[in-house]
């Protein structure tokens, strides 16, 4: 019976998500476009400093984690490695 209720609910819930993100308002992104392109380096550097970047976007509408400006997939690349770099020490066994 529980697991009943908790489908009902989940399923409530994910159309109560989809019914207000469909209200979102499309972005124009053209206008940035229109500067520097970025590469792998530009990548790399935007993945280390990531978590800062969305730390800072959750509070300035200027501050985004991704370059709209891209060249494609050196750029997504360089900022997984960017982002993978983070996470030293990570996979050591504690003893």
């Amino acid at each position: 019976m529980k697991l009943k209720k908790l489908l009902i609910l989940s399923f409530f819930l994910m159309i109560a998500v989809i019914l207000l993100s469909s209200c979102a308002e499309v972005q124009n992104i053209e206008a940035c476009k229109t500067g520097h392109t970025y590469g792998f380096f530009g990548g790399l550097w935007h993945g280390i400093i990531a978590p800062v970047s969305f730390v800072i976007s959750l509070f300035s509408d200027n501050v985004a984690v991704w370059a709209i400006n891209n060249n494609g997939g050196w750029y997504t690349f360089g900022f997984l490695i960017g982002v993978g770099s983070l996470g030293f020490g990570g996979s050591k066994a504690s003893r």
